[in-house]
């Protein structure tokens, strides 16, 4: 195995994890973002307000896109598993 070998598994490892996690992020950042809005529009300066809508939102965004990071992942495992031997030798 060779050090781009390990280079590209390793690149593209960190790819797979940034897409995967991106929707539970992106729902993250929308709701914290919507909810200090409206802290601010309502002058209520309450720092728990935004932890129960984030684990919801986390919660549905993984629900939702559950089936689809599986599938991703379970790809990239099967792709890697499938070229082992290539890196064997």
């Amino acid at each position: 195995m060779t050090q781009g070998q390990i280079l590209d598994i390793v690149r593209d490892a960190i790819y797979i994890l940034l897409i995967v996690s991106m929707p539970m992020l992106l729902t993250s950042l929308i709701i914290g973002l919507v909810i200090s809005i409206f802290q601010t529009v309502t002058s209520i300066q309450e720092q728990t307000l935004t932890f129960i809508p984030k684990i919801v939102g986390v919660f549905a965004a993984l629900i939702i896109f559950g089936p689809w990071m599986l599938a991703t992942l379970s790809e990239y495992i099967t792709n890697l598993w499938m070229n082992f031997s290539l890196y064997l030798g």
